[in-house]
């Protein structure tokens, strides 16, 4: 009975420790002890939910970047316009369709070939003025050519675009190019039939000469660099033919 009195007595006093020492923890710290408990309670559920939250975005993050990885890598070509050589030569597009032609004034000609040679000035190789212009300029097949013209219709130094042949650059005259004719130069007969023959057609007057055309002139045309792009697809079809 003594035993069984003393364990209560025991039990109740440290009962009544553990009360006190929670008040005073209580009376010293502000904090309750039920508050512990919910703090410690919240903290493991808001854990969960920050984990939730931090995969979430994560997840999103992921998603985010994925999305725009897939957009850099379906974004649109652009088509480039035509600007180097290698453009022009690799495509198809010529002088007549890369250019607005209407905007120039056009005239009616009957337009014929003419070569260097004998078959067309009466000049051998061998003569001092072999392949030189009533201008004074070589003849020349290029992106500018020289051309034969009536020089009270085309003054020298106009130039032209002659559909099918290209720009044309008078620089020439003939006894047999009288009105609204033109003779344009080839490098050989051969190239004058099969090319050209005789045609019917409009030229478009890109500007008018004022009498006189030069070497150099004629040289800066052919070299002007806008123009590079064009004439290497010239170039590339010459030497094909």
């Amino acid at each position: 009975m003594i035993s069984i009195k003393r364990v209560s007595k025991r039990i109740i006093m440290t009962l009544l420790f553990l009360g006190a020492l929670t008040t005073t923890f209580e009376a010293i710290s502000g904090v309750k002890a039920k508050d512990i408990a919910n703090w410690y309670g919240y903290d493991q559920v808001n854990s969960g939910y920050n984990n939730s939250v931090n995969k979430s975005e994560e997840k999103d993050t992921f998603k985010f970047l994925g999305l725009s990885f897939k957009s850099l890598r379906s974004e649109p070509t652009v088509t480039k316009e035509i600007s180097s050589s290698v453009e022009a030569v690799n495509s198809d597009v010529s002088l007549e369709d890369a250019f607005d032609w209407s905007k120039f004034p056009t005239k009616k000609v009957v337009a014929t070939g003419y070569t260097a040679g004998v078959e067309s000035t009466g000049k051998n190789p061998d003569h001092p003025s072999y392949g030189i212009t009533y201008s004074g300029v070589k003849v020349k097949r290029d992106l500018y050519s020289t051309v034969a013209a009536d020089l009270d219709v085309f003054p020298l130094g106009t130039i032209l675009f002659i559909p099918g042949y290209g720009y044309g650059v008078v620089a020439d005259k003939g006894g047999a190019i009288k009105g609204n004719k033109l003779d344009l130069f080839y490098e050989t007969v051969s190239e004058v039939y099969n090319d050209w023959g005789k045609k019917h057609l409009d030229v478009y007057v890109v500007e008018m000469g004022d009498g006189t055309i030069t070497e150099q002139e004629l040289e800066k045309l052919n070299n002007d660099e806008s123009m590079q792009v064009f004439r290497q697809k010239y170039i590339k079809d010459k030497t094909k033919s």
